[in-house]
């Protein structure tokens, strides 16, 4: 078998319809071209989307859950033990919201090996006050540089940034939808009403939009010490810790075992997005579904093709195994024409995706919406361009095996004597 005569033959039947060949691998080109313009603009959507809520996710999120107790005062009683007590109406033992010992637990998780960083916050209900116009409203108190190296917080801030915030003793970072609402601009007052009445006047240093209106309407970030202030509590008043480890795999762990040793309430990011995540995962099923749907359409019409040029090339055939061509000869040069096709419209069709996916990815996308987002996602893996060229190789192998194996078993004498 002389795979140089065998190729030569093969690329010489496909010159001779090269119609037909150009139809069968424009097939493959659209198949694999469709295939990575979809799969990289939804995967960069979906991606988009993630990060919107996972870039500001902690791995695991501490604070103390104030519950009713399990054990009330009657079934301390001996006198009831054994009979079953109704309660009603029962209330929370009055307890602070604040993580007791909060300084020395995170000087204690930081030693943690798996534990990439931790930001303390305080949360202090207030309304936004502007003239006769006041507005509900929640601040976060946080650790200005940490949160943003931790949680990306500079990527969400249209207006100003992070450093303004910690040179700013008195600074707030307003939310889009709160700043529009009381027509504010960077460098205004802004008058803060705390849960106890006490009035603060703070001044904006930039605006922040997370893209979620419930979040953007009534959130906005001040330092730790001024939410502290606001709250009238000392520096050792955390409300909340959150944790960023290198793997977010060990959230789950993580936060169980938090759990047990503190008696705090720890939320893992998987819990805490579960709904979420479901959505995410459902349109990457979708996404791979109609790719591998276009990739098949296109292995079906080269073996449309190649079928019918098998019938054509009949006399070629019999004349080939006339001259001394074994079946599986014959074999070989269907399937290599096959694979030549295949990897020519796989190679046009990464091309013709890879442009595509560029004039996505240069086409203008402004919403008041996500203003730091300026043009459409696109993911550049480039997992997904050797996907799309094995696929093509796989599926025109398969697309030309059939016909191939028809060929090897043509009996030659039954064809000249047929004419």
């Amino acid at each position: 078998m002389n795979w140089g005569i065998l190729l030569t033959i093969s690329k010489t039947h496909l010159l001779a319809r090269i119609k037909q060949s150009g139809i069968a691998a424009l097939g493959v080109t659209f198949g694999i071209g469709t295939f990575i313009i979809l799969v990289s603009f939804m995967t960069g959507l979906n991606n988009l989307l993630d990060g919107l809520i996972l870039n500001r996710t902690p791995h695991v999120h501490i604070y103390n859950e104030v519950q009713p107790s399990k054990k009330q005062p009657i079934d301390y009683l001996k006198e009831v033990e054994g009979h079953i007590n109704i309660i009603h109406s029962i209330k929370p033992k009055l307890s602070q919201e604040r993580i007791h010992n909060a300084l020395p637990l995170m000087s204690h998780l930081k030693k943690d090996p798996r534990v990439k960083g931790i930001t303390p916050l305080v949360r202090a209900q207030a309304f936004y006050s502007a003239g006769s116009l006041q507005i509900n409203g929640l601040l976060n108190g946080i650790d200005v540089l940490e949160e943003a190296r931790l949680f990306l917080l500079e990527d969400y801030l249209f207006e100003g940034d992070a450093k303004s915030l910690k040179r700013t003793s008195n600074g707030i970072l307003m939310g889009a939808g709160v700043a529009d609402k009381l027509s504010l601009k960077v460098g205004d007052n802004v008058q803060i009403i705390s849960s106890k009445g006490d009035l603060f006047q703070l001044k904006i240093v930039g605006f922040y939009q997370s893209g979620l209106a419930e979040i953007d309407n009534m959130q906005s970030y001040v330092n730790l010490a001024t939410a502290q202030q606001i709250l009238g509590e000392g520096q050792n008043y955390i409300t909340d810790i959150n944790i960023k480890l290198y793997d977010i795999k060990e959230a789950v762990p993580m936060a169980q075992q938090i759990e047990r040793k503190f008696k705090l309430r720890a939320v893992d990011i998987n819990e805490a997005n579960a709904q979420f995540e479901t959505g995410t995962s459902i349109r990457n099923i979708i996404t791979y579904a109609v790719s591998i749907t276009l990739l098949i359409v296109a292995g079906f019409g080269i073996y449309n093709i190649l079928n019918m040029l098998i019938y054509e090339k009949m006399n070629d055939i019999a004349i080939l195994k006339a001259t001394g061509f074994s079946g599986r000869d014959v074999k070989y040069i269907f399937i290599s024409q096959a694979l030549l096709i295949g990897l020519a419209g796989g190679l046009l069709g990464l091309l013709f995706g890879y442009g595509i996916s560029v004039l996505i990815d240069h086409t203008p996308f402004e919403t008041e919406a996500l203003p730091t987002i300026k043009t459409f996602p696109v993911n550049w893996n480039p997992l997904y361009y050797v996907i799309g060229i094995v696929f093509a190789l796989i599926s025109t192998f398969l697309a030309g095996y059939l016909p191939a194996r028809r060929a090897e078993h043509i009996d030659p004498v039954e064809i000249i004597r047929g004419q």
